[in-house]
């Protein structure tokens, strides 16, 4: 299914007649976007797409936004990877009351990306099944995901970028397929976990974890979210937002990140990752030390890597306040030119 938006008009027209009736902007004015600025064109038109996605039985949703034109988008391919509590739609295209801006697929399909992202299983559109969804699924996803992606594109490689758990799930990914990975992002990473305040609250939740694949979600949980490393990095009404975009899918999430993350890390081995690496952090994140992340950094052997931190944000940044910024660094590092080779 193809799914156009009229920015002037706001709203969503479905299938394949009204995308022909509802293409206000001409494909020329593809030409106003200006790969080498990071400036955004409101009056593009965007054109988003749904897909299935079959992992040995379980289908798996798997979405798309970028320009509408035939013209491949410039910068490629780019596949955004949610955490925990979010599914894909929630973390990366939200939709928020009286804001234009924090969708993240949406700003990145402004600059010339063709942009992705997915529901891993049993979160969202994507099926729910008993498997509580650990980072090793989420890798298994995204080689799925990434297969369809092939088919529809004809590209083998993207950009990926992983958020929390889903840096995890994108780091992994990476280890295992390099060869469809052409740049990684990793947002509020976790290494090792050493002395982490986030993981050792998690800990007490052990028995728990252990005890079910899926735990309760809840409007206090998702506010919780937003407020646990910095009230001030967001918005208040952020969590009500989130809250009424993900229950639609029910009270539960899997538990498999949770328990990873404090019985199996360290699951990414940064010697492994074999091409150009962007850490963002957060000023306020709790899910791991400086110091945990700066030991990753060390160990990546690719020389084109990039420590970031970023004031004004906590663990969540694709939706705070200052998510500019962040986007910011993304964009610079995407778009950096091409090493060149020596002269002969």
């Amino acid at each position: 299914m193809t799914i156009v938006e009229n920015p002037d008009r706001r709203q969503w027209l479905i299938g394949a007649g009204a995308v022909a009736a509802a293409v206000v902007t001409d494909v020329a004015s593809a030409a106003a976007l200006q790969p080498e600025q990071e400036s955004v064109n409101p009056m593009l038109t965007l054109a988003a797409q749904e897909f299935w996605a079959d992992k040995n039985g379980v289908r798996l949703w798997v979405y798309r936004k970028r320009v509408n034109t035939a013209a491949p988008s410039p910068y490629g391919l780019l596949f955004l990877v949610h955490g925990s509590s979010y599914s894909g739609k929630t973390m990366f295209d939200l939709a928020v009351p009286n804001r234009t801006d924090y969708s993240m697929m949406e700003h990145f399909a402004r600059l010339g990306f063709d942009v992705w992202t997915m529901d891993h299983e049993g979160y969202g559109h994507s099926d729910r099944t008993k498997s509580n969804s650990d980072i090793a699924s989420g890798a298994a996803d995204l080689k799925v995901a990434m297969d369809l992606i092939r088919r529809e594109t004809g590209q083998e490689r993207a950009a990926f970028f992983g958020q929390s758990s889903g840096a995890l799930r994108a780091g992994l990914f990476s280890n295992l397929y390099p060869q469809h990975v052409s740049k990684l992002m990793l947002d509020a990473l976790v290494w090792t976990g050493k002395d982490a305040p986030t993981l050792a609250q998690r800990r007490k939740m052990l028995p728990q974890l252990q005890a079910s694949n899926v735990r309760k979600i809840n409007r206090e949980f998702y506010a919780s979210v937003f407020t646990r490393d910095d009230p001030n990095a967001t918005e208040r009404m952020l969590g009500d937002v989130v809250a009424e975009a993900e229950l639609k899918y029910g009270d539960t999430v899997p538990t498999g990140t949770y328990l990873d993350m404090v019985t199996k890390l360290p699951i990414v081995d940064p010697t492994k990752v074999q091409c150009p690496v962007l850490i963002t952090r957060a000023e306020h994140d709790g899910i791991a030390t400086d110091e945990d992340i700066v030991g990753f950094f060390e160990r990546l052997p690719n020389a084109d890597k990039q420590l970031v931190k970023i004031g004004g944000l906590a663990h969540t940044a694709p939706l705070g306040i200052n998510r500019h910024r962040f986007w910011h660094a993304l964009y610079a590092f995407l778009t950096m030119p091409d090493r060149r080779a020596p002269p002969a």
